[in-house]
C-alpha cells in the first residue's frame, strides 16, 4: 500500500502537543520526513522520539513563530536536513 505523503517533507509548528502532535504522528505514519517546531524543547522533542520510534524520520528545532530570524532557521534547518 503506497503512503500519500512519501518522500515528501512537512514543516509542523505547534508539534509538542494536541493537534500539532497529532498532524506529526498522522503525516509520519503516510510517509512524510517532518520538521518539527515549538517554544516547548521537551514536548517537541518528544514528539520527534515517538515518530522515530515508529520507524519515521523527524527533527525537532525549537522556534518561536513570532520572531521571522528563528522561523528562517528553522526553514534553513529542513532544507538542510531534508
Amino acid at each position: 500500500m503506497e503512503r500519500q505523503l512519501e518522500n515528501k517533507v512537512a514543516l509542523i509548528t505547534g508539534a509538542s502537543s494536541g493537534i500539532g502532535r497529532a498532524a506529526a504522528l498522522l503525516f509520519a505514519r503516510e510517509g512524510a520526513r517532518l520538521v518539527l517546531a515549538d517554544v516547548d524543547v521537551a514536548g517537541g522533542e518528544e514528539t520527534a522520539q515517538m515518530v522515530t520510534d515508529k520507524g519515521g524520520e523527524a527533527i525537532f528545532v525549537r522556534t518561536d513563530v513570532s520572531q521571522a530570524a528563528q522561523v528562517e532557521a528553522l526553514v534553513q534547518r529542513g532544507v538542510g536536513e531534508y
